[in-house]
């Protein structure tokens, strides 16, 4: 048996198969070792069934996550894997690669993950090109969820969000400045809170305000990291791979027209595709 692991930062996406049948498909809360331990990994693989149930039978472990920037963070979750799945072989990596071989398979493309967070890289049909992208809900992430957030809020506090979009965001969040704040800058994992936000977008996605924060956010993700790499690499196609990507989609393709560039994929949810190529591996 095997189990196929995607874990972005709001949730990791679980798919255990046996002789190419899918036995399991479920999800839990994600697996980030640069937020979570391996007291906390292991905790958290104890209270699920599915696990408990199937441990043994589990002979090879594919694991694609945020978060696993280097051997000490790769190694907090094979180890507590290893621990936990007592017969199987795992493999750890980042979540861009996981995306990549979803969207690229054994071919070399550019690939642009647009989730809470936000990443792009070139493939080369086997590993990621070494790139300084991956910079974090901080200094980064330019038309993810968390971005996204960040601007509504921004827009809220600092009085030049729509009247009409306003009243309607008190009326959904608690809009407290304080509360906000609070919110943004003492919780644990911040980027969780801004990115939900990218709910209230989509219920508004028809105001012409929000359009424009849309595009405007992909456009700025385009031509910060998937543009240059497309200069590099002309000939190579461009996907796309997320959440927040694949619910603008509209505004991904028009932000992609603007700035002069085709996409070739968008695709939601990595999983089922990783799920395939490596079932056909074992």
């Amino acid at each position: 048996m095997v189990a196929v692991i995607y874990s972005g930062s709001n949730y990791a996406d679980w798919r255990l198969a046996d002789k190419g049948r899918t036995v399991a498909s479920f999800k839990t809360s994600s697996i980030n070792p640069f937020f979570n331990d391996r007291k906390h990994i292991t905790q958290l693989l104890n209270k699920n069934i599915n696990l408990i149930h199937h441990a043994e039978e589990i002979k090879r472990i594919y694991f694609f996550g945020a978060g696993v920037l280097n051997n000490p963070l790769r190694d907090a979750v094979s180890e507590s894997f290893a621990s936990f799945f007592k017969y199987a072989r795992v493999s750890v990596d980042h979540d861009m690669l996981g995306a990549a071989i979803a969207c690229c398979k054994n071919k070399s493309g550019i690939v642009c993950i647009c989730g809470s967070g936000s990443n792009a890289a070139y493939f080369d049909g086997k590993k990621i090109k070494d790139n300084n992208y991956g910079l974090g809900y901080v200094l980064a992430d330019e038309g993810s969820g968390n971005w996204l957030g960040r601007q509504l809020i921004k827009a809220y506090l600092n009085e030049t969000l729509p009247e009409n979009l306003r009243k309607r965001f008190v009326k959904h969040y608690d809009a407290d400045r304080r509360t906000l704040l609070e919110k943004v800058y003492h919780q644990r994992q911040p980027a969780l809170y801004l990115s939900s936000l990218t709910e209230f977008y989509a219920d508004n996605q028809n105001d012409p305000y929000i359009q424009n924060v849309l595009v405007e956010g992909f456009k700025l993700l385009i031509n910060t990291y998937v543009a240059p790499l497309k200069r590099q690499h002309p000939d190579e196609e461009i996907y796309f791979a997320g959440s927040v990507a694949a619910s603008f989609k509209t505004y991904v393709q028009q932000a992609a027209d603007e700035t002069g560039i085709t996409i070739s994929l968008i695709l939601k949810e990595p999983i089922n595709n990783l799920l395939t190529y490596y079932s056909s591996k074992n």
